[in-house]
């Protein structure tokens, strides 16, 4: 267990380094790798706190470059709806099903995009209605997993908002919402066990939010578009694997 723990501590470093670079993928990367060794129940008390102390971090020192309209008109209220909703039906749903169908679906998104990129092709508009399922949707997958960043990320392809715009916007959300998911498990108790877990990975955000400030700079954009993509093919990927 001793081996699983440290392994965990190397787990977070990556994702949360990831997170700073593109605005996302934090929770699912560490929680995918992290469940080869610990439990899903054991591991989203830890992650989840520690990603809103980095996400609150960023929030604040990016507040002014934050899309305001489209975090409060579209994404917020969609994501809260579909986290409360994910959060409720977490007991009566079977979770490794639900992952895996969530895993394909990543794999067809982010493989589809890569193509696109790949031909010079333009990701069409979807109706906004189309736009406000995806995002509720993103929100159950929230609440199920704290993972609901690719399906996000589908919701607003196509956006012209640039990398740092757009990791702005996203870290705002998760701040929001993973500060919602930390009240329901004070609440329901699942925090108070890890509690020292969380306060010994606390220093890895500290490595995490300076290896990837520094990358995020001097990411090229339609490189930083690709890594987002590539970010989802090895998300989709992690969640297919048996558990």
């Amino acid at each position: 267990m001793e081996l699983a723990w440290i392994a965990l501590g190397v787990f977070i470093l990556l994702a949360y380094t990831l997170e700073a670079i593109t605005g996302f993928g934090s929770i699912v990367i560490a929680l995918s790798l992290g469940a080869l060794l610990l439990p899903i129940e054991l591991l989203l008390p830890i992650l989840v706190p520690l990603n809103i102390c980095m996400t609150g971090y960023l929030s604040w020192k990016y507040r002014k470059l934050v899309d305001r309209q489209l975090l409060f008109g579209m994404i917020l209220p969609g994501m809260a709806v579909g986290t409360v909703i994910g959060y409720a039906v977490l007991p009566i749903i079977d979770a490794q099903l639900a992952k895996r169908g969530l895993g394909i679906l990543i794999l067809l998104f982010a493989g589809r995009e890569l193509w696109r990129l790949r031909t010079a092709a333009i990701s069409s508009a979807r109706p906004l209605w189309q736009n406000r399922l995806i995002t509720v949707a993103a929100g159950i997958c929230h609440g199920l997993f704290a993972s609901g960043g690719p399906l996000l990320v589908h919701a607003l392809a196509g956006n012209t908002l640039d990398k740092s715009r757009f990791r702005a916007t996203l870290v705002c959300v998760w701040f929001s919402l993973n500060a919602l998911l930390t009240l329901a498990f004070i609440v329901d108790g699942r925090i108070y066990p890890t509690l020292p877990q969380v306060l010994f990975y606390a220093p890895l955000l500290v490595v995490g939010v300076w290896l990837g400030e520094r990358l995020h700079r001097h990411f090229n954009e339609q490189y930083f578009r690709i890594a987002i993509y590539s970010l989802l093919l090895i998300t989709g990927c992690l969640l297919l694997i048996p558990r």
